[in-house]
């Protein structure tokens, strides 16, 4: 006798199949099969009409029949910090990457992992334990042992951030040493002087690319860095409020922020409006963003935008084409920003 209880008897009978769709369509199993692949063979009209059945009866492949047909798990595996606090690119390249994705037979699953623990450590799951047929990360680091973990062993990934480990991978970049140039030369042109970055952790990749711009722009205007120790974008808003306030109160005090990253710029504004002075007329912010948040909430902050929707579908579809075979130069995207702007 089946063990199988009632419900789950009917959960198996009552999910669309490939013969569920046949039936629909009056065609056979093996054409709806290579249909629902877009097999070259199969007419342009029979694939949209096989889709179109597919989609409106809810069909989905079984994971497991494809994983033993194929080797193939169709899962990409997006690994992120949970770390990461409000205004950061999360959602949105989740978006990305699933919009690209809906196009083909690949699901996304998201794997997470704390700073606090080892970031190979789930990059090192997914690959040992097949779970997936692909991998994005993020927090690149200039010598990352995750991007020599996974080219060690063939496995197809790509970053958001770019390394210096030496090895060609896939990668979508924001070039934050123009960014960061660009943002000292606007400021300049306000008439700021003093000018203070709060950039990423030093540990990161593009750290040293968004110090490297702001020292450019330092040289280029004539203006004075103002440097700061103990805060980056990574710290806590309280933390990084309470230095910028006790910061503010001071002689010879920054007339100018460079900030990496829209969280951050919402606990520097908290800061310098707790020390008593005012944004747009005793200092000048520019700041990255990924939404546009910012200028709604202070119209007098200067923003310069970074688009995570496009890095995910960058990310997704780089990572697709490497499953595919193909070289990882060809799969190396670096994003240029665009002009610093404002609703004043």
């Amino acid at each position: 006798m089946d063990d199988k209880t009632l419900p789950e008897q009917a959960a198996e009978t009552s999910r669309p199949t490939l013969k569920t769709i046949a039936f629909m369509t009056g065609l056979g199993v093996t054409t709806v099969s290579r249909a629902l692949k877009d097999a070259p063979d199969i007419s342009q009209e029979t694939r949209r009409r096989v889709q179109l059945v597919a989609r409106q009866v809810g069909y989905r492949p079984n994971r497991a029949g494809v994983r033993l047909r194929t080797g193939k798990t169709n899962v990409i595996s997006l690994i992120l910090n949970t770390d990461e606090q409000v205004m950061s690119f999360i959602s949105d390249i989740i978006y990305g990457i699933s919009e690209t994705l809906a196009q083909t037979p690949y699901h996304l699953i998201v794997t997470p992992y704390s700073i606090r623990n080892d970031p190979l450590d789930p990059v090192r799951y997914v690959v040992e334990t097949a779970s997936a047929d692909g991998i994005i990360i993020s927090r690149t680091e200039p010598d990352d042992p995750r991007v020599h973990y996974m080219h060690e062993r063939g496995f197809p990934f790509a970053t958001h951030g770019r390394t210096e480990t030496g090895i060609e991978h896939p990668f979508h970049d924001f070039d934050n040493t123009i960014f960061a140039r660009n943002a000292v030369h606007h400021l300049h042109s306000l008439g700021r002087r003093r000018l203070a970055l709060v950039g990423p952790p030093a540990n990161l990749t593009y750290h040293s690319h968004m110090s490297d711009g702001f020292s450019e722009g330092i040289l280029e205007t004539g203006a004075v860095a103002y440097p700061l120790r103990g805060i980056s974008t990574d710290h806590p808003f309280d933390r990084i409020r309470e230095y910028v306030t006790d910061m503010m109160r001071r002689e010879g005090r920054p007339d100018g922020f460079v900030s990496g990253a829209g969280g951050a710029t919402f606990a520097l504004v908290a800061g310098i409006e707790e020390a008593g002075l005012r944004l747009g007329h005793d200092v000048d912010i520019v700041s990255k963003q990924s939404s546009d948040l910012l200028p709604w909430f202070r119209p007098a902050l200067h923003v310069v935008d970074e688009d995570f929707r496009r890095a995910g579908r960058d990310l997704a579809d780089a990572v697709l084409r490497r499953i595919s075979g193909e070289e990882p130069q060809s799969l190396q995207r670096l994003s240029l920003p665009g002009p610093v702007h404002s609703r004043r």
